[in-house]
Formats: C-alpha cells, structure tokens, sequence
C-alpha cells in the first residue's frame, strides 16, 4: 500500500491592500471619500460660524439691554420728591425704557428683573391696570424663576388693594405660600393675618399669625405677629370675673383751695362802719 505525501498549498503572497499601515489606509479613504469630506467640512463650519454669530449677537443684546435698563432705574430712582411734575415725567420716560428692554431684547438677561420693575413703575403711575397685567407676563413668561416670582405676585397683590379688591388681593397672597422656594413666604403670612384682622376676623389673624411664629421663627416680622396674637387673645377672652370684682383704682382729685379774700370787700366793710357813725 503506497501513501502519497501531502504537499501543503503554496499560500499567494498579500496583496498590496494587506501590506498598507493604518495611517495610509485612512488617507487612502480620505482620498476616495474627498468629496463627501469637503461636504461636510463645509458643513461644520457653516454650523460654527452661525452659533458664533447667534453669539454675538447675543452679546451685543445683552449689553444695550443693560444699559437702557440701568437708565430706565436711574429715572425711576431719582425722581424728585418736591416736583411732582418732574416726578411723574421721569417715571414715564423710566416705563418707556422697561417697555424696550422687554419688547426688544426679551431673552436678556435683564429681562425678567426689568419686567418686573416695569409693573412697579405703572402702578406707581397710577397705572393699576396695566401694572397687574404687566405681573401676570412675568408669570407667563418666568414661571420658573420662583425666587422672582414670590415678589411679583405679592406685587400683584398690592396692586389689587389699591382697586379694592380684597379677594384677588388674598387670592395672590395665598399663591405665594404654594411657591416652592418663594423667599417671603413670611412677609405673606403677616399680610394675610393683618387683612383677617381689618376684616374683623380674628381666628383666620390668630391662625396666620401662629403659622408665622411656627414655621419663620427668625423672620423680622415674627416679634410684630407675637405681640398682635396676645393683643388678639385678650381681645377674644371673656372678662375674668377677679378682674370684673376689683374695683377700679380710685383717681386722686386735688383738694379745692380756700380762695383769698378779696380787697375790696375790706374796703366796703370800711365804709359801712364810717356811715353807722
């Protein structure tokens, strides 16, 4: 029996392909793929250059929305207390500028704090109305900006007392105490206890006056609420019946002086002797 001897295969030497380093494959495809390369190149720098220019822009809004701002607060701030005219003329030439900041750079960062003093500014003109719809933007537009927005509506609130409108007024204060991280939660409770109070109710006073003292212990106005709850609590108490039985101190009265006897009884006492005589 013969065997044959397996011969292995002669193994082709590697191609061209097989012998290119990594570093000459990439520009090899870079060079077959040249056009779609430049293409998009082309497109990132389009990309770049538009954010750059949004930027830009930006920053120059950002910077003319700063200065009318501050202008507008220079008007608003020195307005002369002892010219009413002069008063009133800044304070609209200060609501113009607020109205620029907000209509034309409203993504400012300025914006949001320039809507509100713009509220401010009209109620303050007697611009009730306007005012109140100028606060209910800012809550439109800067919800989320809780910090502002506790002031705003306490603002707002404000301004419905000034048209009598307690329960829009009360409405708005009572919003404010649903704001997570409102930062005069406690100035509201005060203001709601001294509306209750106004309005001859001295249970929902005493229960904002407590909630006051409860929840806001370092709060300037807790001293305030304190002394108002014992001032309510001696009110709401009947009359002890020892205080009703202690009879009331008595109110020392000066003793009358004996008046000086006038001259001229002596000298008629005189006369009448003289014609007895």
């Amino acid at each position: 029996m013969s065997y044959r001897i397996k011969v292995p295969a002669k193994v082709d030497p590697l191609d061209e392909a097989h012998l290119l380093t990594g570093v000459e494959r990439f520009l090899l495809v870079l060079q077959e793929q040249r056009r779609a390369v430049l293409v998009g190149l082309g497109v990132l720098l389009v990309a770049a250059a538009v954010v750059a220019g949004v930027i830009w822009y930006d920053y120059q809004a950002t910077l003319k929305a700063r200065e009318l701002d501050q202008e507008a607060t220079l008007h608003y701030v020195n307005r002369p207390v002892d010219d009413p005219k002069k008063s009133h003329e800044q304070l609209a030439q200060a609501i113009n500028l607020y109205k620029q900041v907000v209509d034309q750079y409203p993504r400012s960062p300025v914006a949001p704090l320039a809507l509100f003093h713009l509220g401010n500014a009209q109620v303050l003109a007697n611009e009730v109305d306007a005012g109140i719809e100028t606060y209910k933007r800012f809550m439109l537009l800067h919800g989320s900006n809780t910090s502002l927005l506790g002031l705003v509506q306490q603002r707002m609130a404000y301004a419905y007392l000034v048209k009598g409108d307690r329960d829009q007024a009360v409405k708005a204060f009572t919003g404010i105490l649903e704001i997570p991280g409102a930062l005069n939660k406690d100035h509201v409770l005060f203001e709601l206890a001294k509306l209750e109070e106004s309005q001859s109710r001295p249970e929902g006073a005493l229960a904002h006056y407590q909630d006051l003292m409860k929840n806001y212990p370092n709060s300037p106005f807790t001293s305030e609420a304190a002394v108002r709850v014992k001032v309510l609590e001696v009110k709401k108490s009947p009359e002890s019946p020892a205080a009703a039985a202690t009879p009331a101190p008595a109110v020392t009265v000066p003793a009358p002086q004996p008046e000086a006897p006038a001259k001229s009884s002596g000298k008629s006492a005189a006369a009448s002797s003289k014609k007895k005589q």
